[in-house]
Parts: structure tokens; sequence; C-alpha cells
């Protein structure tokens, strides 16, 4: 469908899946596509009332959009970063359907919970000020990673962990050497 590559960083709310997605898209010359932010974009309110909760948005609209998205940035002849997608079964089935041999690399950047509850209450957006909310999307990515990930792996696409705990400079360390192993194997 797509002729471009990408990177896709995983992790919990408040991990640093858009810091270092929009740091790495930078450095590369990519776009930083985020399912967050493509989602807070959209017009609907009942997308936004649903992040406020701190549900998942249906797959009947997420998947649309950012294949759209997607679509878009390919189209423009560039690569992405995508951060914080696919999150769900149904997402990560339409990635391995549609672009899975275009994924350098999945990401997953790594922090204790405590820490991640730390960053979103100090971070300030209204969809993390809720400690009930931020638990229940804790809960529900949580879920879904290890189908998420199983459905990747099975179409050759690389998997990479990485600590995320440390100064930006640092987790950005790490994701660049994860990256260049996940193209060197």
């Amino acid at each position: 469908m797509y002729n471009r590559n990408m990177i896709i960083l995983m992790g919990l709310a408040g991990s640093g899946k858009s810091t270092q997605g929009q740091m790495l898209a930078e450095e590369t010359g990519r776009v930083w596509l985020s399912a967050g932010q493509v989602l807070r974009d959209t017009p609907d309110e009942a997308v936004h009332e649903l992040q406020r909760q701190g549900e998942l948005v249906p797959d009947t609209i997420t998947i649309p959009l950012m294949g759209q998205a997607m679509a878009e940035v390919f189209a423009s002849g560039k690569d992405a970063v995508v951060d914080g997608y696919p999150r769900t079964t149904d997402q990560a089935e339409w990635i391995a359907e549609n672009v899975a041999d275009k994924i350098e690399a999945v990401i997953r950047i790594i922090v204790p919970k405590d820490e991640l509850i730390h960053r979103m209450m100090l971070r300030g957006r209204a969809d993390d000020q809720s400690l009930e909310a931020i638990t229940e999307r804790f809960r529900i990515v949580e879920q879904n990673i290890y189908s998420v990930c199983q459905i990747l792996q099975a179409k050759g696409v690389k998997i990479k962990d990485i600590d995320g705990l440390g100064t930006i400079e640092e987790v950005k360390m790490r994701i660049n050497q994860a990256i260049t192993e996940a193209k060197n194997e």
C-alpha cells in the first residue's frame, strides 16, 4: 500500500513517546505522527470525551484516521515516526496487513508506573488530571500490548524494549541504539 518506512514508538502514557518521537522525527527528517494528537485534533467532541475518561477511542474511528494520516505522510514523500499506534489487536492487524513490511522497528519505552503517573500529573493535559482515567488507560494498553506485539512479530517486525528512565538524552541514545540493532539483525 505504501512505499515509505516508519519507526513505531510504543509505551504507556507518560513514557516519553511524544518527546522522543518528535526529536527523532526532527533529527531524521521524518514526520512525527502521534495517534493521540491525531485524535485530539479531530473535531469530534465524543472522541475528546472518551479521551478525557481514559477510554480508548473505538477502532472504527482510530484506524481510518490513522490510515488517512499515514497515507498523507507517505504521499508527501516522507518517512514517519509513529507514536502510540497500534494499541489494539484490530489496529495491529491493520498495520500487519497494510504496512508491516515498511516498519523498520518498534521501540517499546519501559517506565515504572509510579514514575509515569508523576510525569502525567506534571504535564497538565486535561486527559491526565484524573488518577482513575490514567489507571484505566494503563490497564487497557497493558491488556493489549502482548497481542499487538505478537501480531507484528509474526509479520517479521523487529521489537526492541528500552529503559525509559534517565535524561531525555540518555533515552534518545537508547532508542537510536535499538534502531541500529534492529537494522543490523
